[in-house]
């Protein structure tokens, strides 16, 4: 009789992960990343001493967040920008948020797939924002994603966005400079864009400015720059620039670049680079807050049988929304407050 054996991998300790993280060592990074990810709530506890004992490493980098409408061209973009920063030395680091992830299930694969040259490059990582997530808990992942990953070393961090609505804005709330991303003629008219995006951007580029779509990429670029001075920007100490790019031909990425550097060196010489972060970290704290207490909220047994009751009741028209919600809301305080006595 042949005895089966059972091969169970050892688990790491806070100490393997944090000096695997510090030392540079991409296994170990991933791994870390995965117990970031885990709603475990063992994994949890791990992941939040890793990241403590982490977080004094993760200063000296630059996060810039992209953004731009499907077919702007922004894997593409990355893939070079990205190869032409590993090529100065940087190492880069690419993450994505993408809230329509709990829709696609990880549809940000593919991009991972297109960015042919920085996947296959030693000094940069592509790492895909969780699945299935709903866009406060990818943020927060994705946060945490750039604390260790910058811990480890990568001193250049580029956040995609994936999705569209709500994802420019997590982005913005996580980087230090916000790059828009336009093609010419797209429908992304000086009308038509959102004014909300315009006005968190740092820079514009126009994609793609090369072949037949040169001039009217040119054309773009003379009409943001005409009005980008119209909208309201977050410091009155950078007019935000806007170039054209083309990633094909590799044309306009060390403009981009050094625009990024300009923009650190003025925000830190006026100590707002600094002030910005500690905003962010205050705001990512709060974050955290409601997203427990709204997990706590619907995790509740008393709440989960009294909102299947109401919510019945509010598709039937017998209780209105606001009562169903002002209902559950009551009982909910009633027992958080009677487990408290008890």
């Amino acid at each position: 009789m042949v005895k089966k054996f059972s091969y169970k991998r050892k688990r790491k300790s806070v100490e393997d992960y944090v000096n695997g993280v510090l030392s540079g060592n991409r296994v170990v990074l991933s791994q870390a990343i995965t117990m970031v990810e885990s709603t475990r709530a063992q994994d949890h506890l791990v992941a939040q001493e890793i990241l403590r004992r982490c977080l004094p490493e993760h200063s000296k980098s630059i996060r810039i967040g992209i953004t731009g409408s499907p077919g702007v061209g922004k894997s593409t973009f990355i893939d070079v920008f990205g190869t032409f920063l590993t090529k100065r030395g940087h190492k880069v680091a690419v993450l994505a948020v993408d809230p329509s992830s709990q829709v696609t299930k990880g549809s940000i694969m593919g991009d991972k797939t297109r960015m042919a040259h920085l996947s296959l490059d030693p000094n940069a990582f592509i790492r895909p924002s969780p699945t299935g997530a709903s866009l406060g808990g990818v943020t927060r992942k994705t946060r945490e994603t750039m604390i260790l990953c910058e811990a480890s070393g990568f001193d250049v961090i580029l956040v995609e966005t994936v999705g569209v609505g709500q994802s420019e804005t997590a982005v913005h709330s996580m980087v230090d400079y916000f790059l828009l991303l336009i093609l010419a003629n797209s429908g992304d008219e000086l009308q038509g864009i959102k004014r909300g995006i315009v006005e968190m951007a740092d820079a514009i580029a126009i994609t793609k400015a090369d072949g037949e779509n040169q001039t009217q990429a040119e054309v773009a670029r003379l009409g943001y720059k005409s009005v980008i001075h119209f909208f309201q920007h977050r410091s009155v100490h950078w007019q935000p620039p806007v170039s054209s790019c083309s990633a094909f031909k590799g044309e306009g990425i060390e403009e981009i670049w050094q625009n990024i550097q300009k923009f650190q060196e003025i925000m830190k010489k006026q100590g707002l680079f600094e002030k910005n972060r500690q905003e962010q970290g205050s705001e990512w704290m709060r974050e955290v807050i409601w997203q427990k207490l709204e997990d706590n909220f619907f995790q509740n047994k008393v709440i989960a049988g009294q909102l299947r009751i109401l919510e019945k009741e509010v598709k039937a028209g017998k209780t209105p929304p606001l009562t169903a919600a002002n209902n559950l809301f009551e009982a909910y305080c009633n027992t958080v407050l009677g487990e408290k006595n008890d």
